[in-house]
Order: structure tokens, then C-alpha cells, then sequence
């Protein structure tokens, strides 16, 4: 993610912030990546802290796409409603440089359904997941406590919120990209057939999971090819976003990106990926200074950057120079 300047004193701000610390009023336009000056703001800027510029029918692009939204009679779903919101609209800023979604995309969007396990009538349960064109997300695991509690009970230390958004999009874009032969071909003959019973695989996988052994970027991808590229393109939307980040407030390294450089705009997997893996390597040096977690502490075999290669291929075809470049920052 890039780092804005306020257009009324040009001080850092960032993606998120609904205001600078001067005062001046923010919002995010996605379609041009900019931070610009409040003029109307989404109709859910009072409510969930929304900073996103409006479409037509008063909602951002983002919170537009929210079909369901959960049981607000509940205070405490207001707040992991925002939180929620928050983890969305920061994986389709993402996607925008790229393309997706934007005003050049006419194709099909996704449609969310955000749910709480606790509602009015008791606790409920809430299963994560893409089905048709819709994505499931729990908002119950963007309370910090929740989210540390299945972290440990799953072993899942990387599980969070942008994580889940990143996964369940992945399914969506497959929907889409399969809409292309070439793309089904190239697919089956990298992760396999999709066609395969997706729930005895499931079945199967839980229980007896498949050992590692460098063909899968985790073990649950190990379960189905559905999965397979679900986990490889949210780690591939991982790796560019923390180069992007990286580069945005200038962390050097040995071997790093130059300055102008934008992974977005990057075709050559393999240099990415290098980069991406440096940088990591350069901040988990750092943490371990402060006895903290590896930053990413995933081992990328052959077989995993040849699956990355691909979906960073058909995910990058959107681009063709009509995406929205962000601003540069010093």
C-alpha cells in the first residue's frame, strides 16, 4: 500500500485516515488512488468510519458490493462491521492496480455477505467461503481476542482479516478468469482438475492432511485445486502488497527496488518475488531483535513460484495501462 500526502499541508496520511492531523477532511478515490479533500464522502463514513468516495446511490464501490451486513442490533457488530470493511476495501485498492473492478472492468463483481456469530437470537454459526459470485466472511474473527483465539486453536499464527478477504476473492477470480479457455488449460495442467469432488477432497483433507512437501505453499491448498489456488494467489496479493509497502516508505536492502519502481506494474514474477523474499528476510532480521514472529516465514519451493507465476500472468491481464497509478511518495 502506498502513503498519501494531504492536499491542504501535504503531511504523510495514509490509506485509511478520514482526516489529517491539520484538520483537513479525507477521502480515498479509487478510481484515481488518491487522497483528496472531503467533499461528499460514502454513506457509511458516519457509520463505519467509511473513507471512500461515493458512487451515484451514496455508497463507495467497496460497501456497495456488501449485500448483508451483520445484526446491528448488537452494538459490538458495528465495530467488526468497520473492521471488516476496513480489511475489504484496503484487498480491493489492492486489486484497482491492476484493474479489477474499476471503470474499465465490465465484468461480473463480488457480492458480500458479512456475518456475526452472535445475532439477537443467540449465538450462530457463520462458515467462510465463495459460492457463485459470493463471499462469506465472519466478522466475529475481526475482534482481536477472536482472531488470537483460532489463530492458537487452528495453528494458523497468519490467519487474519485481509488474509480471509484475499483467499475468498481468489475463488471469485478464478470464476471469472475461467471464463477464458486458455486459462482453464494452463490451470489444470499447473494445479489440476477443479472438476475433481470438492467435497470428499475437504472430507479427506481433514482427515488425514497431505504432508508438505514443496508442491503446496500451505496444507490446506494441498486439498483441492480450488484451494490450491486460493492459497497461492492471496500469498501472491501478500508478497505484492508488502513490496508495494516497502517501497512506499522507503525501506532499503541489498538488491531492492529502486526508487520509481511498482511491483503493480512489475510482469516478471520471478524478480518480484526475489524482491519480495529480501525484504522479508532484511525485516525479519529486525524483529528478531524485538523477540517477535518472522515476518513471512512461508518457503517458496520451484513448484509454488510456477503456480505464483500464473496467477500473477491472468491476474495482471486487467492492467493494460488503464489502471489507476498511485502517487509517489518520498
Amino acid at each position: 500500500m502506498q502513503v498519501f500526502h494531504c492536499p491542504a499541508c501535504a503531511a504523510r496520511v495514509y490509506f485509511d485516515n478520514l482526516a489529517c492531523t491539520c484538520g483537513q477532511a479525507l477521502v480515498f478515490a479509487p478510481d484515481t488512488q488518491a487522497i483528496t479533500a472531503l467533499q461528499t464522502g460514502c454513506a457509511n463514513r458516519d457509520r463505519i468510519g467509511c473513507n471512500w468516495t461515493p458512487m451515484d446511490g451514496g455508497l463507495c464501490r467497496s460497501c456497495a458490493m456488501t449485500e448483508t451486513v451483520p445484526d446491528t442490533d448488537r452494538p459490538a457488530n458495528i465495530d467488526l462491521w468497520s473492521r471488516t470493511e476496513e480489511a475489504k476495501r484496503w484487498m480491493l485498492a489492492n486489486l484497482s492496480r491492476w484493474g479489477w473492478f474499476g471503470p474499465q472492468d465490465t465484468g461480473a463483481l463480488p457480492v458480500f455477505q458479512l456475518l456475526s456469530e452472535k445475532t439477537s437470537d443467540g449465538k450462530t454459526r457463520v462458515v467462510m467461503g465463495h459460492a457463485d459470485g459470493e463471499i462469506t466472511i465472519n466478522v466475529s474473527e475481526a475482534s482481536p481476542v477472536t482472531l488470537a483465539a483460532r489463530q492458537t486453536a487452528l495453528g494458523e499464527l497468519y490467519r487474519t482479516m485481509v488474509g480471509h478477504m484475499r483467499h475468498e476473492m481468489a475463488h471469485f477470480l478464478f470464476l471469472r478468469l475461467s471464463e477464458d479457455p486458455a486459462f482453464l488449460s494452463e490451470f489444470r495442467a499447473t494445479f489440476g482438475d477443479e472438476r475433481a469432488d470438492y467435497g470428499a477432497a475437504l472430507e479427506q483433507h481433514y482427515a488425514d492432511p497431505a504432508p508438505m512437501d514443496g508442491t503446496y505453499i500451505t496444507s490446506y491448498a494441498s486439498a483441492h485445486p480450488h484451494e490450491d489456488w486460493a492459497e497461492t494467489t492471496a500469498h501472491l496479493l501478500h508478497l505484492v502488497d508488502l513490496l508495494d509497502s516497502v517501497q512506499a516508505v522507503g525501506i532499503g536492502f541489498q538488491g531492492g527496488p529502486q526508487g520509481g519502481y511498482d511491483p503493480y506494474q512489475d510482469s516478471d514474477t520471478e524478480n518480484m518475488i526475489r524482491m519480495a523474499i529480501d525484504a522479508t528476510l532484511a525485516i525479519n532480521h529486525v524483529n528478531r531483535a524485538l523477540d517477535l514472529p518472522d515476518l513471512y516465514p512461508f518457503v517458496l519451493t520451484p513448484a509454488v513460484k510456477a503456480k505464483l507465476a500464473l496467477a500473477h500472468r491472468y491476474l495482471r491481464r486487467t492492467v493494460n495501462n488503464t489502471a489507476p497509478q498511485p502517487e509517489l511518495v518520498a
